[in-house]
C-alpha cells in the first residue's frame, strides 16, 4: 500500500501551479526552492506519475496533472475553511480576495465611479482582508486561477461554480444604413460569410468565428471576422462609421436603432441571450469575507447595469 499524499505536498504541488513557477512557489511559502522541488517529486513518486513537465523556461501540467490539482485544490481550500472555523470568530473578516471583473472602460462613467467606491467603501470597512481586483478580458478559471469572484457577461459555468444573475438582455446584430446599402442587407444566416464582420473574442482570447442563431439546427452562424476588438465601445463605433455587421448588447445600441443610426440585421435569428452575473465558488462554507464582496456585488450591480447604454463586455466572456 503506498504512503498517504502529504498536505505539504498538496501545498506546494498547487501552489507551482498557481504561480506557474518552482521559484515563484517558494518564494510565495518562505521555503528554498530545493525544498519545494523535493516535495513536488515525492508527491509524483507517491501517485507513479508525472504531475508537471518542465524545461529551462516553461512549466505545465501533465493530463494527470489537470485532473489532480483539481482534487487538491479542493482538499487545501477543506482545509483552510476548517482551520478558519476554529481559530477565527464567526464574524472576523481577514485574508485574501482575489476578484476578476472585465474592463469598464465603455461603462457610463457614473457606473464606474460607482463600482470603484463600492470596492473601497468594502476594504476601508474590512481592514484584515487584502483585496486584488484584475480587470481583464481573459477568461480566468476560478477554481485553478485561485480567483475567489468573477463579475462575467454572457457566462457559461463550469461545474463547480454558482452563478448569480445581476442583469439579463440580448445580444443583437446591427449595422449602419450606409454598409447594408452598399454590401446589401442579409435575409439569411448563409448570407453572413459574404459580409464584413465586426467582432469580439471567443473567451477573451481569439476573434470569434460563429455567432449564435435562434434558427440553425447547430445554433450558431460562422462569420468571417474583418474587424475584432474585446471592447465593444469600439465594435459599436466601428459598426456605425460603416465598417461592418457587429453583434453587441441591446442596451448598447437602443438609442442608436431608435435613432436610426444603426440598424437591426437578422432579427429573430441572430441573437441571443446576454446575461450578466457574479460567480464564485460552489462551497458548503464560503469563507466569511469573499460571502460578504459577494453579497456587495450583487447589491451593487443590477441598478447600473439595467440603466447603463454602454456594457463593456466580451459577449462570450466566461465559464
Amino acid at each position: 500500500m503506498s504512503e498517504p499524499v502529504e498536505t505539504a505536498e498538496l501545498l506546494a504541488f498547487a501552489r507551482i501551479v498557481e504561480a506557474k513557477s518552482l521559484s515563484r512557489a517558494a518564494a510565495e511559502l518562505a521555503i528554498p526552492r530545493a525544498t519545494i522541488g523535493r516535495r513536488l517529486a515525492r508527491l509524483e513518486e507517491r501517485l507513479g506519475t508525472r504531475l508537471v513537465r518542465r524545461t529551462s523556461r516553461t512549466l505545465a501540467l501533465t493530463d494527470a496533472g489537470e485532473r489532480f490539482y483539481l482534487h487538491a485544490r479542493l482538499v487545501l481550500d477543506s482545509i483552510a475553511q476548517a482551520e478558519a472555523s476554529v481559530r477565527s470568530t464567526a464574524n472576523a473578516m481577514r485574508g485574501d480576495l482575489r476578484v476578476a471583473v472585465f474592463p469598464f472602460n465603455a461603462v457610463t462613467r457614473e457606473a464606474t465611479a460607482s463600482f470603484y467606491a463600492m470596492v473601497r467603501s468594502f476594504a476601508l470597512k474590512h481592514r484584515d482582508v487584502r483585496v486584488h481586483v484584475d480587470f481583464s478580458t481573459r477568461v480566468v478559471d476560478l477554481l485553478r486561477d485561485g480567483y475567489d469572484v468573477a463579475l462575467r457577461a454572457a457566462y457559461q459555468v463550469q461545474p463547480g461554480l454558482v452563478a448569480r444573475t445581476v442583469a439579463r438582455d440580448k445580444v443583437i446584430a446591427v449595422a449602419s444604413p450606409a454598409y447594408l446599402a452598399k454590401r446589401g442587407t442579409p435575409h439569411a444566416v448563409k448570407e453572413l460569410r459574404r459580409h464584413s464582420c465586426l467582432t469580439s473574442f471567443a473567451r477573451g482570447e481569439l476573434p470569434q468565428s460563429t455567432w449564435p442563431t435562434c434558427r440553425s439546427d447547430r445554433g450558431v452562424a460562422h462569420v468571417e471576422s474583418s474587424f475584432s476588438s474585446n471592447n465593444l465601445g469600439l465594435l459599436c463605433e466601428a459598426a456605425v462609421h460603416g465598417l461592418g455587421i457587429a453583434l453587441l448588447p441591446r442596451p448598447l445600441v437602443a438609442d442608436l436603432i431608435e435613432s436610426a443610426v444603426l440598424v437591426q440585421v437578422l432579427a429573430g435569428v441572430v441573437e441571443a441571450d446576454h446575461h450578466i452575473a457574479v460567480v464564485y465558488a460552489e462551497r458548503d462554507l464560503l469563507p466569511t469575507h469573499v460571502r460578504a464582496f459577494v453579497e456587495s456585488l450583487i447589491e451593487w450591480a443590477p441598478a447600473h447595469f439595467q440603466s447603463v447604454r454602454t456594457l463593456a463586455a466580451t459577449p462570450h466572456a466566461g465559464r
